[in-house]
């Protein structure tokens, strides 16, 4: 109190708190702080000094990170004596005068919209701070400002609140998109300006000492009350060159096909696995897309293509082409058939321009750029990606089954038809459409419509291919029929002469299996001729018309089968005899057979081939009389039918291989080869058409080139 008195201090009227008294003392003892060492637990002393509190400290084992010493003593080592805790944040309010600050690494935050770095704090050599978060704008408003530029408004690095207030930047950011579309389209990644010259727009008009978002927006709002579109760029402003030929013909943002619109989008990104155009597939539709079509692309990047391709041409061929350019651009502008292959359609016209056949494999698919082949992006009805591929096949392999799923869980809209679809055994659901609206989970696509046979009655429903749906259509008419002429199918099972038929037929199957052919074979006769009816009307009138010359068709095609058989039996038993002797002919001949009549003949041959199998029959009895008098004459001419024999079965066999649907021209060559057959082994008998080894050399020639 004494002391209070001389210098006239005012004493306390509320007694001192521990924080209040040791920052009082620290005023004085700066120089006698420290930081715990965890390497060895002395301190860390002012200016690099180190010392130990004294042994004989009530706080030797429970003094805190931070200390101040009233004193430094050094005996056997340096010791503090008469020591405190204190907290850091004291020596920043006592100490201010001595600390030092070093502001380092300025960055954005999008959260607060305003620019921080990170600070560190010392004093006399010791960190208070070595990585504090601090506003930088007050350290360097231009840097901030600059930053804030970058980042925030060219960037685009600011959160939605801003982006939905902003509608200079909505504007610009749309701008942009679409000119970054151009530059996916085109291939071409210089369209869009740099982003300097982006900054130096905003730069130009945002005025200097703005350092926040907070900032900017309220200068914002103020700018644009006089001039609405002052932030707003213009498309000149952020394109180098014009994007010329970029249109929506040249680039469809989707391909439409039978009604159906599927989305076409366009990224260039080089080694991506989405480079180049990409179509969204629903899975309903997986069968549905023409894979053809898809082998052209779009029209802005067929050329590309086609100058690629022809690049892959032999040099004795290419050089006949050039100019390379201008062969591909009149290529483009020619009117093609999109449903024909690509390469295909390109062959031809080289062939023209060259006067003369290219090889096979003259354009080389396998050496182009993944980015000139169509990309798939396989989509559940949900929308959630189940493959991207670049090879079509390959996903209608993997996903077979799961489309059949999709399909018989569907349900089909039809709106003539009242109540269920299954169970028809009349005509009562309205006419038949071309194709069939299908609800595939929340979504629908188009099916194409079918009758299905169920034994005893039908099922219209859908399928997703036309080539399926035939398929199954054309059963289940001829099922219909059978139940709207039940009587006269009842009588084809109790026709004179179909025991003994049977009895021949014992090789092949049974009695029940041979009446069932034989009514398929009448019905599609007499009721399943082309086209097959569409509406009621034309169904009743086609049954009321067969009802007459049911019975009659089936008798004819009885005495048919019983011939053919009668030849195969003789047949049968020459071939037995003569297996040892001509075992190759035999073993040719017995292939023959396994083509001509395999279980099913009776059914799956066309009638009006079925009507030849006698003459056929006969002319492999000739061959075998013949082989006898002359082998070498008989292997020599089974070698020339197998030149063309061997390539179609291999064509026909690679097609099922691929699960694609039937060839018109390979079910043609397969009874050309066998009426070949006739001309080389038994000219005698005649041929129903003109048919060589020439002739059909040079049919195969024109399809394998076509």
């Amino acid at each position: 109190m004494t002391l209070c008195h001389e210098h006239g201090w005012k004493e306390n009227q509320l007694p001192g708190s521990y924080e209040a008294i040791h920052k009082a003392l620290l005023t004085g003892l700066l120089g006698h702080i420290g930081l715990i060492s965890e390497e060895d637990k002395n301190y860390l002393g002012a200016r690099g000094i180190r010392f130990y509190i004294h042994p004989g400290s009530s706080l030797v084992k429970k003094a805190g990170r931070w200390i101040v010493a009233a004193e430094l003593v050094e005996t056997s080592r340096l010791f503090a004596r008469c020591i405190a805790k204190i907290e850091p944040e004291w020596l920043e309010q006592v100490g201010a005068h001595l600390i030092r600050r070093h502001v380092y690494e300025p960055h954005w935050e999008k959260g607060p919209g305003q620019v921080v770095a990170w600070e560190r704090v010392t004093l006399h050599g010791l960190m208070i701070h070595a990585k504090r978060r601090v506003h930088y704008g007050p350290s360097d408003p231009k840097l901030a400002r600059e930053i804030l530029i970058r980042e925030a408004l060219v960037e685009g690095q600011v959160g939605e609140d801003w982006v939905r207030k902003w509608r200079f930047f909505q504007h610009n950011a749309k701008l942009m998109k679409e000119i970054q579309a151009l530059e996916h389209k085109s291939r071409r990644p210089d369209v869009l300006v740099d982003d300097e010259l982006i900054y130096a727009f905003y730069d130009s008009r945002i005025p200097e000492g703005v350092i926040t978002l907070a900032a900017f927006d309220h200068w914002r709002r103020e700018a644009e009350a006089a001039n609405p579109k002052l932030l707003c760029l213009e498309k000149e402003q952020l394109m180098r060159h014009e994007a010329a030929g970029i249109t929506t013909d040249a680039f469809p943002p989707a391909l439409r096909h039978r009604g159906q619109s599927f989305k076409l989008s366009y990224h260039h990104d080089p080694g991506a696995a989405d480079d180049g155009v990409t179509l969204t597939l629903p899975l309903a539709a997986l069968n549905q897309l023409p894979a053809n079509r898809c082998e052209w692309l779009v029209p802005g990047l067929l050329k590309e293509k086609i100058l690629a391709l022809l690049k892959t041409l032999q040099q004795k061929y290419r050089h006949r082409l050039q100019p390379l350019d201008e062969f591909a651009a009149d290529f483009c502008e020619t009117e093609h058939d999109l449903d024909e292959p690509l390469v295909r359609e390109l062959t031809r016209a080289a062939e023209e321009h060259l006067a003369m056949k290219l090889p096979l494999d003259a354009f080389r698919s396998g050496e182009l750029r993944p980015h000139l082949f169509m990309n798939f992006r396989l989509v559940d009805e949900h929308g959630g990606t189940l493959a991207i591929s670049r090879n079509l096949a390959e996903l209608r392999a993997d996903y077979r089954d799961r489309v059949e799923q999709v399909y018989a869980a569907a349900e089909v809209q039809h709106e003539a038809a009242a109540g269920d679809l299954s169970g028809l055994t009349a005509w009562t659901f309205g006419a038949l459409p071309e194709l069939m609206e299908v609800k595939v989970g929340a979504g629908t696509t188009v099916g194409f419509p079918a009758l299905v046979d169920m034994g005893e009655s039908v099922r219209l429903t859908a399928f997703d291919t036309e080539d399926k749906a035939r398929a199954e259509h054309r059963r289940g008419m001829a099922r219909l029929f059978a139940l709207q002429l039940a009587a006269q199918v009842k009588s084809i099972e109790k026709l004179p002469g179909l025991r003994e038929t049977a009895l021949q037929f014992v090789a092949l199957g049974t009695e029940k299996e041979l009446r069932e052919q034989l009514i398929a074979v009448t019905l599609e006769r007499t009721c399943l001729m082309d086209p097959l009816p569409a509406e009621e009307s034309a169904f009743a009138a086609r049954r009321d018309a067969a009802r007459g010359r049911i019975l009659l068709v089936a008798q004819e095609i009885l005495r048919l089968i019983g011939t053919i058989l009668a030849e195969h039996a003789q047949l049968a038993k020459k071939l037995a005899a003569m297996q040892k002797a001509f075992p190759q002919a035999c073993t040719d001949i017995g292939a023959q057979l396994a083509e001509l009549m395999p279980k099913r003949f009776i059914a799956s041959t066309p009638f009006e081939r079925l009507q030849h199998y006698p003459r056929y029959l006969k002319a492999i009895s000739l061959r075998l009389e013949k082989a006898r008098s002359d082998p070498a004459r008989d292997t020599r001419l089974m070698a020339d039918w197998q030149a063309l024999g061997k390539p179609w079965e291999r064509e026909r066999n690679a097609m099922l291989k691929s699960w694609q649907t039937g060839d018109a021209f390979l079910d043609e060559f397969r009874w050309l080869l066998e009426e070949l057959r006739v001309a080389l082994f038994a000219q005698e008998l005649k041929t129903s058409s003109p048919v060589s080894m020439k002739r059909l050399q040079k049919m195969w020639d024109s399809r394998i080139h076509k």
